[in-house]
């Protein structure tokens, strides 16, 4: 019995999807380099006796959050108008946050 040329190289395609899936390999970052390391990405504790996270940068934003002193978070390089971004539509007031030494937070 002959399989047609078309079904398989569906077929191949196939299992070189599976494979990649498989072996777990992470998409390079946005600009073509490797992923940063859990080491290397920013992460902050912070400095107020409560912290509220935000929805957007701004002080009038719906409180999607709140972090106690001492608490650490990991964090983007993204500051605006005095609010690092923690996360999608997740920010706080940068002033409360201390990056952790050797994090890439600037």
């Amino acid at each position: 019995m002959l399989v047609p040329k078309r079904t398989m190289l569906v077929g191949a395609a196939l299992v070189g999807v599976v494979v990649v899936y498989s072996m777990g390999v992470e998409p390079p970052g946005r600009d073509g380099s490797a992923p940063a390391s859990s080491e290397s990405k920013c992460r902050v504790e912070v400095t107020a006796d409560v912290l509220n996270v935000r929805a957007a940068p701004d002080g009038k934003a719906e409180i999607v959050g709140k972090f106690k002193q001492g608490a650490e978070a990991d964090a983007e390089v993204i500051v605006q108008n005095g609010f690092r971004m923690l996360g999608e539509n997740r920010w706080a007031s940068a002033e409360f946050l201390k990056p952790l030494p050797g994090r890439a937070c600037d």
